[in-house]
């Protein structure tokens, strides 16, 4: 009987003694660990929106409120997890970056963050999540279809197969029509958001 209190006992001091260490450095690791996360969201906060000099996240973003006016204009399959707030280097208001999440690409959600200037112009696309087919949808990554959203201003892109023929339509990835308008759709949420909710006009 003494040696099994007696192992106890040990069991539950080497326990202890565990739990103590590995709140220790959870402790010492928490700060580095916050702190490169906050660079690494910076960073993507600057290739978004490049002409702005600080961000600060929107204290106030009321996720359900965004969501009621996503299902509203019919984007049931977007949602708006956080708003920044891009500014000058005098302090002033020059934007928005939205992070949305699209849940009707081909092979899941796909997270990306949008940039929109106060008079409502697209400044950038920066995807931070996406599991669609390589050489196809995987291609929504490149440039070359990101920029296509780059500098316009309109409420609604819409997407083709034919050839752009105006500011607001979006060719297509050829093969990936799916991950196409899952990105659109997802802008066009965004877009929704700004002007419901952060003061945008419309430009009908």
């Amino acid at each position: 009987m003494g040696k099994v209190v007696k192992s106890a006992m040990i069991l539950f001091v080497i326990t202890l003694i565990s739990g103590f260490l590995l709140g220790t450095v959870h402790e010492i690791t928490k700060l580095p660990i916050a702190e490169a996360q906050e660079k690494r969201e910076q960073e993507s906060y600057r290739k978004v929106f490049s002409e702005a000099s600080e961000f600060q996240t929107k204290s106030d973003f009321d996720k359900d409120k965004a969501a009621e006016i996503l299902s509203g204009g019919g984007y049931t399959k977007d949602t708006i997890g956080k708003v920044i707030e891009a500014k000058a280097e005098d302090g002033s208001q020059v934007g928005y970056i939205l992070d949305i999440t699209s849940m009707e690409g081909y092979g899941g959600e796909i997270e990306f963050q949008l940039g929109i200037r106060t008079g409502g112009s697209v400044t950038g696309i920066e995807i931070l999540s996406i599991s669609e087919t390589a050489g196809l949808g995987m291609k929504a990554t490149t440039a070359a279809f990101r920029d296509q959203y780059t500098n316009k201003t309109t409420d609604m892109f819409t997407v083709t197969k034919t050839g752009a023929a105006d500011d607001s339509e979006i060719n297509a990835i050829s093969g990936a029509t799916i991950t196409s308008r899952a990105m659109t759709n997802g802008v066009n949420a965004g877009l929704l958001y700004y002007r419901e909710a952060l003061g945008g006009e419309s430009h009908e």
